[in-house]
Order: C-alpha cells, then structure tokens, then sequence
C-alpha cells in the first residue's frame, strides 16, 4: 500500500509546487517585466495622490464631471449584516446584479436612472450603457454616445463652450483593439481627469 501512496503524495506536492508556486510567480515575473503600469493596476497620480485606476470604475457624482455607467456592486448594510444594500464601485465585490428581463427591482432600476438622466439635462436620446450596469459593476468606460449626450450639462456645470468639451470627448474615444474586437469606447477617469485640465 505504501508503494502506491508514496507517487501519490509525491505528485500532490510535485504539482502545488508547479501550480501553486512557480506558475504564480514567473506569470507575475513577466506581467511585471512586460506590462508593469498594468500588473500594479494603471494607477494614475496627481499632485502625489492616486486619483484611480483607469482599469476600475469610480463613482462621479457632481454634474462637473462625465458619469460612469450604472453600477450594481452591493456590500453589507451597516444596519444589518445579513442583509446587502446597494454601494456603487464597491470593488471588494464586483459583481453583476443577476436580474433578468422580467425581474422588477431591474426594470424599477433602469426607468429610475432614465428619469435621472433627463431630469439633470444629460442626456438627450438614452444610450444603453447609461441605465444597465455592466457584468462586473466597476466598468471603467462609456460609449462614445453616452459621453457625447454629457457634454451640455458638462459644459453648463463648468461654464464651458459645449464645443470645446465635444472635442475633448472625441479625442478620448479609443477604438476597437485591432480594429475588430470590442466596442468603441471613452474612459471616464482619463477624460475627467483632461476635463479638469482644461482651462
């Protein structure tokens, strides 16, 4: 018996040493070495401070700034911790909110978020992204027609020519990696972070 079991234990530990070590670490030793901005999270820093990650989604509230997409991330409601309350970007637990078509809560959710947007001048013609959250609930990028259908109320809020800002939106939109694979997008953090730079 001890014959059979000593392969076995053998190559238990042969392969957590392969899998669970060395894999790991020489997959971090490349993603440092071939993309290190990316493998410490695209941190982004102004005046010494980390601002984001253009990587993860944040939550921009003042009409000063482009919004992200909805977001459906829940986290633990103070009151009770058996239960969950909504909590915007929360990247400790990305997730999708798992509610279909039929499901009312999303329904209630998407008309509440489309009378948001009119009701704050944003949007004119509702694009998708702006009432549906995306599957992991921290996505960093918009469509190029949300940010477009922004950038009155941007531009109302700052005291900005809407042309100005238009163009700044169009120079921030990247396109399909490839030319194929994705969809046209902006990336909120790096777009307001060029709106703030503008004079």
């Amino acid at each position: 018996m001890l014959s059979q079991l000593r392969p076995a234990i053998v190559m238990i530990l042969l392969f957590t040493a392969v899998t669970g070590l060395l894999y790991p670490l020489a997959i971090t030793a490349i993603a440092q070495l071939a993309l290190t901005a990316q493998a410490n999270g695209g941190l982004i820093e102004r005046d010494g401070k980390v601002v984001g990650s253009p990587l993860i989604g944040q939550n921009f509230v003042s009409d000063r700034y482009f919004h992200g997409r909805p977001s459906a991330t829940v986290g633990p409601d103070p009151a009770d911790a058996g239960k969950t309350v909504d909590t915007p970007y929360n990247a400790a637990n990305s997730a999708g909110s798992n509610l279909g078509p039929t499901s009312k809560k999303l329904v209630d959710r998407v008309n509440a978020a489309i009378e948001a947007e009119f009701a704050a001048g944003r949007i004119g013609m509702v694009a998708a992204d702006a009432v549906t959250a995306s599957a992991s609930g921290l996505d960093p990028d918009i469509s190029p027609q949300y940010a477009l259908a922004q950038v009155p109320a941007v531009a109302a809020a700052r005291g900005l020519a809407e042309d100005g800002v238009r163009a700044l939106v169009e120079t921030h939109i990247d396109n399909r990696i490839l030319g194929i694979i994705g969809e046209r997008r902006v990336n909120v953090l790096k777009l307001n972070i060029a709106l703030d730079a503008l004079k």
